[in-house]
């Protein structure tokens, strides 16, 4: 099979070289982590261009207290030549995937699902991402964004500059998005082939704004 024919599932970006004798730094997005340490066929992806070519990994470690692996690739001997690879994605064949336990997840499977409310079944957004910070946490988009309050009666030229700068400073458009702790308690289904997943949160943990008619 030619790598036109793979589907590519990156796992990884090359971040810097490391050291004088080739190596390379690499930001998982993988919590296996045999991706970077068990030697054997990996493919890299140029940023500018998106041409993929295979590389062969000699092995890897992992740098405690820095979420970064360093791993080496066969005939990367110089910083000169580890250069070349920044930015690069580290890619996998999709269809070689470790095989999970119980309640384990690719994060390629639960991007993009629907959240709803377990008990109002209601529609409250999509996953966009999941992060491990401590426990992992799902990151949602809400549906219901809140609308951006602006006050008509304020006479800005009462108020001094530096607190036009602070306080009425053009709000950015980024969708609102919230964390929810990805556990049993609070999120007990998990439905992949439905395209969803159900969340059960105490109260408290989602604040939605109501968009006001």
């Amino acid at each position: 099979m030619s790598s036109e024919e793979i589907e590519w599932l990156e796992v990884g970006t090359i971040t810097s070289p490391q050291g004088l004798k080739g190596e390379l730094r690499v930001y998982p997005d993988s919590d296996f982590p045999e991706r970077f340490i068990q030697a054997g066929k990996r493919w890299v992806r140029d940023p500018k261009t998106s041409q993929v070519k295979e590389v062969q990994l000699r092995g890897g470690r992992y740098i405690a207290g820095k979420n970064l692996y360093v791993i080496k690739l066969e005939g990367v001997e110089s910083r000169e030549t580890a250069e070349e690879f920044r930015d690069y994605e580290l890619l996998v064949d999709k269809s070689d995937r470790p095989k999970l336990k119980n309640d384990e997840y690719h994060v390629s499977d639960l991007v993009g699902l629907e959240v709803y409310h377990q008990e109002t079944q209601e529609n409250l957004g999509v996953v966009i991402d999941l992060y491990s910070a401590g426990n992992d946490l799902l990151e949602i988009q809400l549906h219901k964004q809140p609308e951006l309050e602006v006050k008509q009666d304020t006479d800005l030229s009462q108020i001094s500059r530096r607190s036009k700068r602070k306080k009425y400073r053009p709000k950015s458009n980024k969708p609102l998005t919230i964390f929810i702790p990805f556990v049993r308690e609070i999120v007990p289904i998990v439905d992949i082939s439905n395209n969803k997943i159900e969340i059960s949160p105490p109260d408290g943990l989602i604040n939605i704004h109501e968009t006001k008619d």
